[in-house]
């Protein structure tokens, strides 16, 4: 893959569904002075993280398919796994919200699809998986072009609403939001901000997608350049997004859009046909993010497995280079998810967050392994003027995404234990199937404070202290 093609790679990743709903997320929680913290908070530590990645790819040009590899290099074997089947987990949930979304946003046309749970919307999600499915299977560097076409086409109706919003700029209307519009309940700022959170990390998942293709890169310097040119473009597509809405509506009526609520901006500027306009962009957006995360899903299961961390089953690959096997598993746990949510109540928010969630702790383990990398010196050979740096960066990106964890909440960390801890099961069989030791001592403690976390959260579950 060329620079063009890895950056589409990360833009394609993180320009999905997320950007569409931002603006009735974050009019639900804030005013424009909450958004500006947000962003600055959110931008900051995801900068810092981009660079933590752009380091990594220049320090340990050996590894490949960064995210969990990383983890496994910094802090063994078991946290390598958590990392790798969390953040496969995640992806995993990302896409079942991708169907829910499409489902959804046909649903403002044709009610039989309902939310995006009803019947119709299901067996509809369930036909588009596996024509994905089989198209990935023919080549993923044919479904790389697809996803830089479909990243070209996306972009579009984001761009032409931020053209439309300056143009109806309000001055007087986003200077009576700005604090929180007086016709929104009175909250503490810190509580404003402390709801965006979420999809703000949701946004931006997807900045590690030239990482995790590192192995196809034609130059290994262009997956950090990559990396950069990704997260700058978008995150400035984000931020105007979030913030130009302030200047037409009222924050209340921003907060009662239906999802995708950029439509519902358009609509109010443009009439309806910038409802149906922005319809058609989230449907194009989201297939080819759901494209992207497809890719991803089934490259980082592979490569668990080729690095012997998932069982050998799933480093096979078929005459086109695909991850066959891996893919397969993918798609059929995608597939048990989007019937799981015929039974839902809130499919939409619930899958949202805990995308963002289980996302946390593999970029977590990739910043501690930044600071690990940067303290030790390994690969800064005759550039060791930039080891502070690097450590200064890793540090910050760190510290963010322990806010993170703070901000999201007891209930939902504990949730993700809970999902860990049955996913141990592909360890074992891993361990077994390449014939190596079990558990290790510090293996072994972190598996117990998994396992403890695991049981507090079932039982969170059972009293309904924590809910779905």
């Amino acid at each position: 893959m060329s620079l063009v093609a890895l950056t589409g790679m990360v833009v394609g990743s993180m320009v999905g569904a997320g950007i569409f709903n931002l603006p009735g997320r974050f009019g639900a929680a804030t005013g424009p002075f909450g958004a500006i913290i947000a962003w600055t908070i959110a931008g900051t530590g995801m900068y810092m993280l981009a660079r933590v990645f752009q380091a990594l790819a220049e320090r340990k040009p050996d590894i490949d398919a960064g995210v969990f590899a990383y983890a496994k290099a910094g802090f063994g074997d078991y946290m390598g796994f958590l990392s790798a089947f969390g953040y496969w987990l995640g992806s995993c949930l990302g896409n079942v919200f991708y169907w829910v979304l499409i489902g959804s946003t046909l649903g403002a046309f044709f009610p039989i699809f309902g939310e995006g749970n009803s019947l119709t919307a299901i067996v509809v999600s369930l036909i588009g998986i596996w024509t994905f499915h089989f198209m990935i299977l023919r080549g993923v560097e044919q479904a790389a072009f697809v996803n830089s076409v479909v990243t070209v086409a996306k972009i579009v109706p984001i761009l032409v609403t931020i053209i439309a919003l300056i143009f109806v700029f309000n001055y007087s209307q986003f200077a009576s939001n700005f604090f929180g519009g007086a016709d929104m309940p009175v909250k503490p700022l810190w509580s404003q901000v402390r709801d965006t959170m979420l999809i703000t990390v949701f946004v931006f998942l997807g900045i590690e997608g030239a990482s995790v293709y590192s192995r196809f890169a034609k130059t290994r310097a262009d997956v950090g350049r990559a990396t950069i040119l990704g997260f700058v473009g978008v995150t400035g597509l984000m931020v105007a997004i979030t913030l130009l809405p302030y200047a037409s509506m009222m924050q209340s009526e921003i907060a009662g859009l239906r999802q995708p609520s950029l439509a519902g901006v358009l609509e109010s500027v443009v009439g309806h046909w910038g409802a149906i306009f922005i319809s058609v962009g989230v449907l194009i957006s989201v297939l080819g993010a759901y494209l992207a995360w497809s890719l991803i899903c089934a490259e980082v299961m592979f490569a668990a497995a080729k690095s012997k961390d998932m069982p050998k089953i799933f480093s096979a690959q078929n005459g086109n280079r695909v991850p066959a096997n891996a893919l397969w598993i993918t798609n059929i746990v995608v597939s048990l998810f989007v019937i799981s949510t015929y039974w839902s109540q809130d499919a939409f928010n619930f899958m949202l967050d805990m995308t963002s969630v289980t996302t946390l702790l593999p970029y977590l383990l990739v910043a501690g392994y930044g600071v690990l990398l940067a303290r030790r010196g390994e690969g800064y050979e005759g550039v060791e003027g930039e080891r502070g740096r690097d450590q200064i960066f890793s540090w910050i990106a760190v510290v963010y995404v322990i806010f993170m964890f703070l901000a999201a909440g007891l209930d939902k960390v504990l949730l993700v234990a809970v999902l860990y801890v049955p996913g141990t099961i592909l360890y074992v069989w891993a361990r077994r199937d390449w014939k190596m030791p079990l558990f290790s001592p510090r293996d072994l403690a972190i598996f117990a404070v998994t396992a403890v976390a695991g049981l507090i959260g079932v039982w969170g579950l059972v009293s309904g202290s924590i809910t779905l």
